[in-house]
Formats: structure tokens, sequence, C-alpha cells
């Protein structure tokens, strides 16, 4: 979403987002904590979106908060040779991966928990099952690399070039993960009766 600016505001006229996160980085470095925030505005729904699609919602809000909170103590070290904003759904991307990662040891410890006892499971009710909630199942049942593509390319609408450098793969690489991860996902959704 483009920033409307006064005339006599202190932020120079300029067309793109980057120029506009640059100028306000480099107020940033300088101390202003209320160009920060024009940042964390800017960016902040399309951040918490990726986190929501990779990680689900659960600490949703802690998530978001970690990557910005990151994001500022690393701006020292932002290098600005790429968008500011690739260089954001980068930390996402890797609190994202943190956060599967740990989710999966706590899941691990709680299945050799729920091995000595009986399991009950109940069947989902596909009456309450709607579009969005197949999209997530669909995710879930993807790899975390596929999952990753779709999110960033499919459902962010990253361009393919910079969800090769968030993820520094090839672009061969993000082509072929988003073609297997599409394939997976038509087929996921085909079983569940989604007819495309």
């Amino acid at each position: 979403m483009p920033i409307q600016v006064s005339q006599d505001s202190q932020f120079p006229a300029e067309n793109s987002s980057c120029e506009c996160d640059n100028f306000h980085i480099q107020k940033c470095l300088q101390g202003d904590t209320q160009s920060y925030e024009k940042l964390y505005r800017r960016h902040q729904q399309r951040v918490r979106s990726i986190l929501f699609q990779l990680c689900g919602p659960s600490y949703l809000d802690d998530l978001v908060q970690e990557v910005f909170l990151r994001a500022w103590k690393g701006l020292p070290k932002f290098r600005q040779t790429s968008k500011f904003s690739t260089w954001l759904y980068r930390i996402a991307w890797n609190l994202a991966y943190d956060q599967r990662q740990a989710e999966m040891k706590r899941r691990e410890q709680i299945q050799n928990l729920s091995e000595k006892t009986p399991q009950q499971q109940e069947a989902p009710n596909l009456l309450n099952l709607h579009y969005q909630d197949l999209v997530q199942k669909g995710l879930a049942h993807l790899s975390f690399d596929h999952r990753t593509i779709l999110v960033l390319h499919d459902l962010e609408e990253v361009p393919q070039k910079e969800v090769a450098q968030i993820l520094d793969i090839p672009i061969g690489t993000v082509k072929s993960r988003l073609f297997h991860a599409r394939a997976a996902m038509r087929q996921f959704l085909q079983q569940q009766g989604v007819q495309l």
C-alpha cells in the first residue's frame, strides 16, 4: 500500500517503495524511532500473513513482534543491496523455520508421552470446513520447503526472483519447488472433493 505524503512533509517525493523504505532506514539509523514505526506499519500485515501461512495462528502476535525486533536490532547490519522487504521476509522465514523445528520437537515429545497412553481421535467435522480451512490443511500436508514457496509466491505474490533471494536458493529451485508444491496441493484438494 503506497504511502501518501503531503507537500510540506520532510519526506522527499519518491516513487518507489524501496526508496521510501531506504529513507526511513536512514532515519532509523540516526535514532528516529518514528521512522521505524512507519516501516512497521508498512510491512507488518504482509509479515503477519507469511507467518500465519507458515506457522498457523499459535503465537502469531509474538512471532510478528519477534521479526520486527530482530529487524530493529539488525538494522545497522542491513546492507541495502536488496530491498528491505526481502531482508525482512528472510527474517520472517528464518523465524518460521525455527518455530517449525521447535514445534516438531514438541510434537515428538508429546507423541512419546502419548504412546504410553491410549489415544482418542476425533473425526474432523467436515460440515464446518470451508475453502480457507482446506488450503490450510493442504499447506500442512506439504513439506516446509514446498509450503514456504506456495505461501511466498502464490499467496503473498512475492516474485520468484525475490523468493530465491529470501530463501537463498537458485531461481531454478524456486520454480521446481513451486511446480511440485502446486501439484501436491492440487492432489490434496482433489482428494478433498474440490473440483479444479
